[in-house]
């Protein structure tokens, strides 16, 4: 079972390989990416790696949580699952907006 690990404060500088360097001595690493902005095509600080393993993701959230990898130290930790949400066609969609809870006198109709 695979296993996604969340990396923040990542030098702008970091690259993929880099991560996987950093995270192979703690088991396979399956995949590697560096979150970039898609408007500047600058890297954002943060990024993910997938392990093979769980439990080489858990000896490498405790090695990597808190190293300082150059100027800055690591924020590690196991990435959350992203739920997807379906709409009835199956298709993804944003989930509907909480109402707005009004506070003042109620609206007058305009008709």
């Amino acid at each position: 079972m695979h296993t996604k690990v969340y990396i923040d404060n990542l030098a702008t500088v970091t690259t993929e390989q880099d991560l996987i360097e950093l995270f192979s001595p703690y088991g396979y690493v399956a995949q590697a990416n560096v979150s970039i902005n898609r408007i500047s095509g600058r890297q954002r600080g943060f990024g993910f790696v997938t392990m093979a393993t769980s439990e080489g993701a858990r000896t490498a959230i405790r090695a990597l949580h808190g190293k300082e990898v150059g100027t800055h130290n690591l924020i590690v930790s196991e990435a959350w699952l992203h739920e997807e949400r379906a709409g009835p066609s199956g298709s993804p969609e944003i989930p509907n907006a909480v109402p707005a809870i009004l506070t003042g006198p109620p609206l007058k109709d305009a008709s």
